[in-house]
């Protein structure tokens, strides 16, 4: 029997959950999905692959709890980037949170993005998929509602796809996917000066 290193029972299932979501986010950054696997995450911690499903059923489960654990902490921080600052200027709002949103290029979670459109998840976690990206938006459409614009929802969304570009060109194989139909100079550009650009795209998109 398992020896629990936790207060209650409860308290190590919780424990064990987290340690096994932190592997399987290692392992989905370093490795890539295909490499995702019960097995492999229990091992990382050495959880024998029969305790593993008990927490999770397959990879598409492993990733769908990834996304349930990732994309409303990246909601949370792109609300509190958008909240009004001192002067509540709408460019201001606008530029600090996309580049919150870009932040998350650089953190373990953006593997996320590769490895759901490379396997097929279930419907109902598809569903909740869109659910839980349309929340990553909500913030951007709430701030300029509250600015007055027209169609705030629609404004967002295109605004998100200014952003998954520079986001393209920040990831390392990115550039090199896109090196065929693009200037070598940009390709190459510094990735703060990338950052600045689609910044500045982004706020003159919403003006």
């Amino acid at each position: 029997m398992p020896r629990i290193s936790a207060a209650t029972v409860a308290d190590h299932r919780a424990n064990q959950h987290a340690a096994l979501l932190e592997a399987a986010r290692e392992i989905l950054a370093a490795e890539g999905v295909h490499a995702l696997t019960p097995a492999a995450v229990g091992a990382r911690i050495g959880l024998a692959r029969s305790s593993v499903y008990r927490y999770f059923a397959s990879t598409a489960d492993i990733l769908a709890q990834l996304v349930e654990d990732a994309f409303p902490r990246w909601s949370a921080r792109l609300r509190a980037a958008i909240a009004p600052d001192a002067d509540g200027s709408l460019p201001g709002r606008i530029r600090a949170y996309g580049r919150a949103a870009l932040d998350f290029v650089g953190s373990p979670d953006y593997a996320l993005i590769p490895a759901l459109q490379a396997i097929g998840l279930p419907g109902e976690c598809r569903v909740r998929v869109d659910e839980l990206h349309g929340e990553l938006i909500a913030p951007l459409a709430d701030a300029l509602r509250e600015a007055g614009a027209d169609h705030p929802a629609l404004r967002a969304e295109l605004a998100w796809g200014v952003l998954r570009a520079g986001a393209r060109r920040l990831m390392p194989d990115g550039a090199a996917q896109d090196a065929a139909a693009q200037d070598v100079a940009a390709v190459t550009a510094d990735p703060d000066e990338i950052i600045e650009v689609t910044l500045d795209v982004l706020t003159r998109a919403l003006r």
